[in-house]
């Protein structure tokens, strides 16, 4: 196999973050890939307290008198990290500039992040030898994209397409068939396709999708554009080409591809099954419709806690063992390299696989004809219990200051920190400093997971020792 081309590297990683090759302009480019948490961290806060403080002006509210700063902060940065959550009233508080402003925040956060997380996935891979280079090259085609300006326009273009066919797919209908006109109609169907493919599930509507419950003509459009924005951007890419069957020959999915669409289609089926049968008589949510409406709705709720944030059905009056199978889906979320939230459904598959191997007494761990490397074991178990942590402690905290169930807090805080935007309602009521809390939640949750596992890739210390091994009681 033949070494890739210099041309197939991103411009920022040719040479200068390869082994071996020194950077001609001295370190501080390389320095700076070594914090990606940092620069992103920074790069994440400035635009969200922009976006924080133009919703505070006269211009951004109906009343001309601005939100509250913890208002307009929690709301920018829900936009930002395409959360979804709100304190305030998007149709009725906020004015055309200020929902402008959110507009702008959730379509940046969800490009941005997307192409963030595709171009520090290339970065990682170049941080390895020459021969595993290669290796990876042949596993993981979709992240040799060429240069910065290539992989941009990739997402731009992912971007316009999938939103325009969402929107030409919802606005015919939003028209027709609710009291809405053209331009009322034209204006909710861009901002919902918007909304949909980011992930972002924030509405116009007090009562998000609870107006559209049993119309298919609607929830499934908005749907199958949240499943393609949060399924990420390489599993889009290889999808297209497996579609085209480029020169007429077989293209085999990567590694990353086989987990995610797997993982992904059995958290979608299971999810949908164990939502619908367990609200199927409630009367509150599923249980006083059609049977046809039954079966869209239940779609529907069983596919957005996956990051979408849309509801077609009262969060708040599902069962309790609902409500805890949402939890558990919002906590996974979905693809990596895309506008959702959560550990991933990668990391939930490394894990699940690394218990069957050592259920089965295998030392390795295998899938799919390939060997898992141990740094991405650690990194997965790292990440789960890092994002678990972070989850529990502000859970105890928030316990600690309301007078809320266990169940209205936890699942308030999985929505945050998994970028999801599901509500049973309790988050407007919060103390502002709670409010605050989540915010910081929601930031840890939309950028953390990326940055944390490649600051982990972008290690240079290596131990050059190792110790006499010792063994714990385990169990």
């Amino acid at each position: 196999m033949s070494r890739p081309s210099p041309r197939a590297r991103p411009r920022f990683l040719r040479r200068s973050l390869l082994p071996g090759h020194s950077n001609p302009r001295g370190t501080r480019e390389s320095k700076a890939w070594h914090k990606p948490a940092r620069v992103f961290l920074l790069i994440f806060v400035t635009v969200d307290l922009i976006g924080a403080l133009l919703l505070t002006t006269p211009w951004a509210t109906v009343d001309g008198e601005g939100l509250a700063f913890h208002e307009a902060f929690f709301t920018a940065t829900s936009a930002l990290a395409v959360c979804g959550l709100s304190v305030v009233s998007l149709g009725r508080e906020l004015s055309g500039f200020g929902q402008g402003v959110v507009l702008a925040l959730v379509q940046g956060g969800g490009m941005g992040i997307m192409t963030l997380a595709s171009l520090l996935g290339a970065a990682v891979i170049h941080r390895f030898g020459l021969r595993m280079q290669l290796t990876v090259q042949a596993e993981v085609r979709t992240l040799w994209v060429g240069d910065v300006r290539e992989l941009v326009s990739r997402v731009l273009t992912i971007f316009l397409v999938l939103q325009g066919l969402t929107f030409a797919l919802i606005t015919p209908r939003m028209w027709l068939a609710y009291d809405l006109t053209l331009s009322e109609a034209l204006y909710s169907g861009f901002f919902h396709s918007v909304m949909a493919f980011n992930n972002a599930g924030l509405s116009l509507y007090d009562d998000s999708f609870t107006r559209f419950s049993g119309d298919g003509f609607v929830l499934f459009p908005v749907a199958f554009a949240m499943i393609l924005g949060g399924i990420g951007f390489p599993v889009l890419i290889e999808l297209g080409r497996r579609w085209r069957r480029l020169s007429g020959r077989h293209h085999r999915w990567s590694l990353h591809t086989k987990l995610t669409v797997t993982t992904t289609a059995i958290l979608f089926v299971g999810g949908i099954l164990l939502i619908t049968a367990m609200e199927w008589n409630n009367p509150n949510t599923l249980g006083g419709l059609h049977w046809w409406a039954r079966l869209t709705d239940g779609f529907f709720s069983g596919v957005m806690p996956r990051s979408g944030g849309f509801n077609a059905v009262p969060i708040g009056e599902m069962q309790d063992s609902t409500l805890l199978v949402t939890i558990m889906l919002m906590f996974v979320g979905n693809g990596s390299a895309g506008t959702a939230g959560g550990i991933k459904v990668a990391t939930l598959a490394v894990i699940f696989l690394v218990v069957r191997s050592e259920v089965r007494a295998h030392d390795k761990v295998h899938v799919f004809g390939r060997q898992l490397p141990t740094e991405v074991i650690r990194q997965s178990l790292s990440l789960a219990f890092l994002s678990a942590t972070a989850v529990a402690t502000t859970t105890v905290l928030m316990l600690w200051a309301t007078e809320f169930t266990l169940l209205q807090v936890l699942f308030e805080v999985v929505s945050a920190f998994g970028v999801v935007g599901l509500s049973v309602g309790v988050t407007p009521d919060l103390a502002a400093w709670n409010q605050y809390l989540l915010a910081i939640l929601m930031v840890a949750g939309r950028i953390g997971p990326i940055t944390f596992v490649t600051a982990l890739a972008f290690r240079d210390h290596q131990r050059r020792y190792t110790l006499a091994e010792s063994r714990p009681i385990i169990g």
